[in-house]
């Protein structure tokens, strides 16, 4: 019974903050509202007992992710400054959009027939998830893990020559007084 209201509780949670985190104008304040979604869903992990699953969401993505954000906001822009809110059109095609996605994700919880395994349960352990990420055989995930870093250091070094040309720009125009 206390399982099911924590979980009830940590669910809401994650509802409102990711609700807060697309609706706010401050974009700072949007990376806390993620911060919170993000460790809401580790708390959940770590209900389900999958603590190692629990404990990558919150240094990865808690710890590395949201900070790498924040630091970026507040590097590149001003702190007040806000988001610029979407026309009635925009507002209304993405409510359509978000509407859809919910009504297909339901449609299809509710069309798969969940079935309970008779197989047991496997265990895997810290070593053999370790030995999975760098392995290259059929099950192993160190090509993905590269391209990933690949696509990471190519999304920071875009960042960085993003704000730079902003930063270049306004100085040129202060020169130009």
């Amino acid at each position: 019974m206390n399982s099911e209201i924590m979980f009830y509780l940590l669910a809401g949670m994650i509802l409102v903050f990711s609700v807060l985190t697309v609706t706010s104008r401050k974009i700072l304040r949007a990376a806390v509202y993620l911060l919170f979604v993000l460790i809401s869903t580790a708390a959940i992990y770590f209900m389900l007992e999958y603590t190692f699953l629990a404990a990558v969401q919150l240094t990865v993505y808690a710890g590395g992710i949201v900070v790498l954000i924040i630091f970026s906001v507040l590097l590149t822009s001003h702190i007040s400054e806000k988001a610029i809110m979407a026309d009635r059109k925009q507002s209304l095609l993405s409510a359509l959009a978000v509407g859809a996605g919910a009504l297909l994700t339901l449609l299809t919880i509710l069309r798969f027939t969940f079935v309970p395994s008779a197989l047991p349960a496997q265990t895997s352990t810290v070593t053999d998830v370790g030995n999975a990420l760098i392995s290259y055989e059929r099950d192993g995930f160190a090509l993905p893990f590269e391209v990933i870093s690949i696509l990471l250091l190519a999304a920071l070094i875009g960042a960085i020559i993003v704000a730079r040309k902003e930063k270049d720009g306004i100085i040129a125009t202060k020169e130009k007084k």
